[in-house]
């Protein structure tokens, strides 16, 4: 599924060279369920940046799904972002005009997807995440949880390769939270791959796998002689 080979990305702090990822290099099979831990500035941010296409390294390749995404044009990477990568962030990103069944509409909508068959996929994505009783509602009218899990259920509705989660639990108090982590692990168990991104390491013990970030470098991997 993912296929990473000494990925490197720097920026430049001044007269400092910082190096934000340096070598990295791992694979995540399909169906794996893998938490990616570390401090502020370890790495993992510009990691998940690398991993859901929204940047490029400055070296090392990158292959998702068999693809080698690193000589893709914008418009490629956008396409792959639509269509193969579903985005979980910590501060939801829901539309507050729009209902909870408009919201995991929005990705389809984007793909010319005929009305009809929108809201079929977009009823099936709710079914999931066990919130078809708010279809009607706006986020406002919503608790965290149930804001998290339309997020979630946009994310999905695309049928993506890769469920890639950014601290999905930073805004909600722990029960709600252990919910959401619940909420991953029967979507990992019904066959998605997931990607989570979090500083926290009981959140990411409930991971089967956890990868460790520390300076940029893999200092650790739960996986590694899996791979």
């Amino acid at each position: 599924m993912i296929r990473m080979q000494d990925i490197c990305k720097h920026y430049a702090m001044g007269e400092q060279t910082v190096r934000a990822l340096d070598r990295v290099t791992f694979t995540v099979r399909q169906n794996e369920f893998v938490a990616v831990i570390g401090p502020s500035g370890s790495g993992k941010s510009t990691l998940m940046n690398m991993i859901g296409c929204l940047d490029a390294p400055d070296s090392g390749t990158y292959e998702l799904d068999g693809q080698n995404v690193a000589g893709c044009t914008d418009a490629e990477l956008a396409l792959i972002r639509s269509r193969k990568i579903g985005f979980v962030f910590q501060s939801f990103n829901l539309l507050n005009r729009l209902s909870a069944l408009e919201n995991v509409e929005l990705p389809l909508i984007y793909q010319n997807m005929k009305a009809s068959e929108r809201k079929e996929r977009a009823l099936f994505a709710l079914e999931r995440v066990r919130l078809c009783d708010r279809l009607n509602h706006t986020p406002a009218q919503l608790s965290g949880g149930q804001q998290q899990r339309v997020a979630i259920a946009r994310a999905l509705v695309s049928g993506p390769s890769l469920l890639l989660a950014d601290e999905p639990t930073g805004n909600l108090d722990r029960g709600t939270g252990r919910e959401i982590l619940e909420l991953f692990a029967r979507l990992h168990a019904g066959g998605n791959t997931i990607v989570l991104i979090t500083h926290d390491d009981s959140i990411a013990r409930r991971a089967e796998r956890q990868i460790y970030l520390e300076d940029g470098r893999i200092i650790r991997d739960t996986g590694r002689a899996a791979v």
